[in-house]
């Protein structure tokens, strides 16, 4: 029971981040419709926003806080928010731990590799709409 709390704790701050996604999406809707200008504010400002209140809140910070509760934050609120704020973060430490090759191949790989999967995602999906299509026409 002692872990159901902060567990709980996470999941409804994912739920404010998606809500808080959500909106400021519909909020931009005019703006992006050239170029997905909703979806970079929101991963933009996740990124701050992560690595802002992580800055301030580990050990030895001006406002340091314990792990669950920057869990919760960084988790849960950035999580549902965006998860390319844990990226950027991610990222960041590389580089700030020495590690660029690494900062650059995770940069590399993660669009490369997402690019590719949500291609493939997009062509699984519509393969299957073409075969249910097809049925639906079969059955007429």
């Amino acid at each position: 029971m002692t872990n159901f709390l902060p567990t709980l704790w996470i999941a409804l701050a994912g739920a404010a981040g998606t809500l808080l996604r959500y909106w400021i999406g519909l909020a931009t809707l005019r703006w992006s419709q050239s170029l997905p200008w909703g979806t970079i504010l929101i991963n933009a400002t996740g990124s701050f926003a992560i690595a802002f209140f992580g800055s301030l809140t580990v050990a030895g910070a001006r406002f340091p806080l314990s792990d669950t509760q920057r869990v919760v934050f960084m988790v849960g609120l950035c999580g549902g928010y965006t998860t390319f704020s844990s990226f950027s973060l991610q990222t960041l430490d590389l580089l700030r731990n020495g590690a660029p090759v690494r900062a650059f191949l995770n940069i590399g790989l993660s669009v490369v590799l997402c690019m590719a999967t949500v291609s493939a995602g997009y062509l699984a999906a519509q393969a299957v709409n073409h075969a249910h299509a097809r049925r639906l026409h079969q059955a007429s």
